[in-house]
């Protein structure tokens, strides 16, 4: 089964600023930023039960090559992303959004 992925609103500004963080350090690597980032968000619909709970019932996936982790829960058939976060930021506030 593959699942409808939503994201929450605050997602959509936290990738936008990673994205153009990195093309600011070199042009192109904020586009493999984002094509790490949907391979990953791929994988997580395929197979949404695959990663670990760390939260409530809220799991996390890894991205390759960068220090970014994506939060998400499973509601019926979608996956709600609730955060991609830096692995240096507080891994505490994101566990405020539901």
């Amino acid at each position: 089964m593959n699942y409808a992925l939503v994201f929450r609103p605050e997602v959509r500004e936290e990738l936008n600023e990673a994205y153009h963080w990195y093309e600011s350090q070199k042009q192109g690597l904020g586009d493999d930023f984002l094509d790490c980032v949907d391979e990953i968000l791929d994988r997580i619909c395929l197979m949404p039960e695959s990663y670990a709970v760390v939260y409530r019932d809220v799991r996390r996936a890894t991205v390759k090559r960068f220090p970014y982790t994506i939060y998400y829960r499973i509601i019926s058939s979608r996956v709600i992303v609730t955060a991609i976060f830096h692995g240096r930021r507080d891994p505490k506030s994101w566990q405020e959004r539901n």
